[in-house]
């Protein structure tokens, strides 16, 4: 085994000159500082230096790894997460409106225009994430905060794939959203349905100079081509707020925001550490340590990169359980209970590291079957739960396209070492007399 180059000790005053400001003057430079300020310190918390181009020893390697690893960590998740706004968000007929807000619950968002002079505001109501046939509202209430008395848009589409889309004031709790006219005028009401969404369009003639408004926002089943009942618990029966139509500001933003900020930290957080970083871990245990001149850099890498994954997913998974108790009566059962299952499992497999035979002990063959058992068992469970978390958090199709594309490179190139391995392996029983199988070899799953 190669020895390990000497741990080096220099201090962050090193690079106290090269340090990027952390926020500059302009705008335009604020994520590409923000950047380099994160790459620079990702250094500093590994305890050493920039990558260089070329490495001589297995630990170099494997530090190179960890500190690219941690920027494209840190780098991506800022970007998915600055990216995932409502004041990015285009629409189809590429109206523009001059504010949006990010609303608390039920993955919605409201984008206006406003003329106070004389009352007039355009607005867009969006609802995500509708797998299912729902109808969507969003209202005003000028009479007091709460659904008696709201004068409400609401959308859905119908079985022949028309959509719907109506006023209907809400004189009591039982109300069946029938028809009727508002108590201020409604123009150009329209509604669209496409990529699990529903979007309705409106023109609203408020009082001339009113400031702030009292809005509720629901959604519920479709049933023969009419409104069902809504739930009656957790987030159907907390989306309302003050809005105010000049600021932009209501009285649950901070709360909102920092809730769908939570989401995507969650989401972007758990798809590269377990959809990710746990496949490509696995793809350098079974098929880099077959190539002898990578031993035993294969083994650092391997480590470093199920051990980061592992602390990324726990961090990903604990904010999931604060999502949770953060949205009482939301139920995603399945995608709860696969990250309790993969949470359980990885952590076994990190504690078994601690009772591992070493390789002449002869219950070493049963730890191996039961690590690589675990070990697939975690990365199929990894794959289909982030793709549960994109159904949930229904992000733009860009986002779920490129996880696909990467988990199809990933698994291209599997085949490509699957094949090519196979050949190393066969040619080298050939010419040295092993009988060992090629699964038996190095190069399988596990360490």
């Amino acid at each position: 085994m190669a020895n390990p180059s000497p741990v080096r000790t220099e201090t962050r005053d090193v690079y106290k000159d090269s340090l990027p400001p952390l926020w500059s003057s302009t705008s335009e430079n604020t994520q590409s500082s923000f950047f380099s300020f994160l790459c620079f310190y990702s250094v500093f918390i590994l305890k050493t230096k920039p990558p260089t181009l070329f490495s001589s020893t297995p630990m170099d390697m494997a530090k190179r790894s960890r500190t690219i690893l941690f920027c494209f960590i840190l780098i991506s998740l800022f970007l998915l997460c600055s990216a995932q706004s409502c004041n990015n968000y285009v629409f189809a007929s590429k109206k523009v409106f001059s504010a949006c807000n990010d609303l608390s619950y039920l993955d919605s968002f409201l984008h206006w225009t406003y003329d106070p002079s004389s009352g007039t505001a355009q607005i867009a109501f969006r609802h995500t994430g509708i797998a299912s046939p729902r109808w969507v509202a969003w209202a005003i209430n000028p009479e007091g905060k709460g659904m008696v008395g709201s004068q409400a848009l609401v959308a859905f589409q119908k079985s022949d794939g028309t959509m719907s889309v109506y006023t209907s004031p809400v004189t009591g709790y039982r109300t069946q959203l029938q028809k009727g006219d508002l108590s201020f005028g409604v123009s150009d009401l329209s509604a669209t349905y496409s990529n699990n969404e529903i979007v309705v369009f409106a023109t609203l003639e408020l009082p001339k100079n009113t400031t702030t408004v009292n809005q509720v926002w629901q959604n519920g089943p479709v049933l023969n081509d009419s409104p069902g009942t809504h739930d009656l618990s957790g987030a159907n029966v907390q989306s309302m707020t003050t809005l105010n139509l000049l600021s932009g500001q209501s009285a649950t933003t901070g709360t909102a925001n920092s809730k769908i900020r939570s989401k995507y930290i969650h989401g972007v957080l758990n798809a590269i550490s377990w959809g990710i970083m746990m496949p490509l871990g696995v793809v350098i245990a079974r098929y880099v340590s077959v190539f002898e001149s990578a031993d035993p850099a294969w083994f650092y890498l391997h480590v470093t990169c199920q051990t980061s994954a592992y602390i990324i997913g726990v961090v990903g998974w604990v904010t999931g359980l604060v999502l949770r108790n953060k949205s009482p009566g939301i139920q995603h059962t399945a995608h709860r209970t696969i990250g309790i299952l993969l949470f359980s499992l990885a952590t076994l497999q990190v504690l078994s590291l601690r009772l591992r035979p070493k390789k002449d002990h002869r219950y070493r063959l049963y730890w191996n079957i039961y690590h690589r058992s675990v070990g697939y068992t975690v990365i199929i469970l990894s794959i289909l739960n982030v793709f549960k978390g994109f159904d949930i958090l229904n992000p733009d199709d860009k986002w779920k396209k490129a996880y696909i594309g990467i988990i199809a490179a990933l698994g291209i190139v599997v085949a490509c070492l699957e094949v090519y391995t196979w050949i190393l392996v066969v040619r080298r029983k050939k010419s040295s007399g092993d009988e060992n199988s090629p699964n038996g070899m190095k190069g399988t799953v596990g360490v």
